[in-house]
């Protein structure tokens, strides 16, 4: 039996389709974005074969777009995501995530000893590093690489 080309997932009229997404990383970016506390349809699958990351995952989510801001978090954890905005069933724009110059309130710092830990205090990085996400804290100067990220 022939293995089918192609995926077969309903097609949404308007909406953001996230593709390319580590199949490991799915429900970090499903926590990022805040898509477990909407009321839009989504679809995801996840393990998908990918010729570039192996296994991939993908999220549609129908009658939602959001800003770069968004988007741009989501480049922490899949930063080879590939955004395709739906509308009326076909791509109208195609957009690739960037890891922006300074995170605020998505990761948690490493160092134990680090305000941010036991204070009511947003957390707040710069990137300094965007290939291999390292990040600054800006209060204990702790560099939190991508193995020791934390998304909170």
């Amino acid at each position: 039996m022939k293995e089918p080309k192609q995926l077969s997932v309903s097609a949404i009229q308007n909406g953001t389709v996230i593709d390319h997404i580590p199949a490991r990383n799915l429900f970090k970016v499903i926590q990022i974005l805040g898509l477990d506390r909407i009321d839009h349809q989504i679809t995801f699958g996840t393990n998908l074969e990918s010729k570039k990351l192996g296994k991939k995952a993908i999220i549609k989510i129908a009658d939602k777009f959001f800003e770069d801001d968004d988007i741009n978090r989501i480049a922490l954890v899949a930063p080879d995501a590939k955004l395709n905005i739906i509308r009326g069933y076909e791509v109208v724009e195609k957009k690739v995530v960037e890891v922006p110059d300074t995170i605020v309130g998505i990761a948690k710092c490493m160092n134990p000893k680090c305000i941010t830990n036991f204070e009511p205090v947003t957390t707040r990085f710069r990137v300094v590093s965007k290939k291999n996400v390292s990040l600054k804290c800006h209060y204990c100067e702790k560099i939190t690489n991508q193995e020791n990220l934390q998304i909170i």
